[in-house]
């Protein structure tokens, strides 16, 4: 996985192709994990979901700037959004990775939550001969080798996976495009000035979900679909 970050761009504003598909070799499988951020009345984060629930096993949480996004500068989405995981956060801060610091569980959920609100897809990865995901990062499809891949090329699509897929309830549904530019998977675009919505696209990121000014949209497991 650290080698990720040590492609040049040359010339070119994103991974070649056949740097994608070294990647990939590499990847055992990378997984979507929705925050399905929910807001009390005082603005404090109630449940980050899944995410949570594999910081909170870390003993060591590091973040570091995005090697993607610095290395291609095509967003300006945030770049301080990297969470290395014990084993990787040892090797990080060791290798002083780019603007590397230990923080707390609290301030990684506050890292999730920031890059969500930017449009991020928070992924976590887990590297061939590991049980555990290493490493959570916050990715876009312009700089991420992974949305990237999938989306330009189809590669990644044998280890990138998700456990949820977004429900849209049509009652509610007003058809006010909101979500379409926020779904990284382009599951969503509109026809006829109507919402059109394409399950075999979406990865669950949960981006759409709090976005919809309705409430139309919720997430649900893939095995109760």
């Amino acid at each position: 996985m650290r080698e990720f970050m040590i492609y040049s761009p040359k010339d070119e504003r994103f991974y070649t192709e056949k740097q994608l598909q070294e990647i990939a070799d590499d990847i055992d499988k990378a997984v979507t994990t929705p925050v399905n951020i929910m807001i009390e009345a005082d603005h404090r984060v109630y449940d980050f979901s899944e995410v949570k629930e594999i910081l909170s096993e870390a003993q060591r949480i590091v973040v570091q700037d995005c090697g993607c996004k610095t290395v291609y500068q095509n967003c300006d989405s945030p770049r301080d959004v990297c969470l290395g995981l014990d084993c990787e956060a040892d090797y990080v801060l060791k290798n002083k990775g780019s603007n590397a610091k230990e923080i707390t569980l609290d301030e990684a959920l506050d890292v999730l939550r920031r890059s969500h609100e930017a449009g991020l897809v928070h992924m976590a990865y887990v590297m061939k001969g590991e049980e555990k995901p290493s490493l959570i990062c916050s990715c876009c499809s312009c700089c991420c080798h992974t949305l990237g891949g999938l989306l330009r090329h189809g590669i990644h699509t044998q280890v990138l996976s998700s456990k949820y897929i977004a429900s849209d309830d049509e009652v509610k549904c007003i058809d006010c495009s909101d979500c379409v530019s926020r779904c990284v998977f382009e599951a969503r675009r509109m026809e006829s000035d109507k919402l059109v919505y394409d399950a075999s696209k979406c990865l669950g990121c949960g981006l759409c979900v709090t976005t919809c000014p309705t409430n139309a949209i919720s997430m649900k497991s893939r095995d109760h679909q």
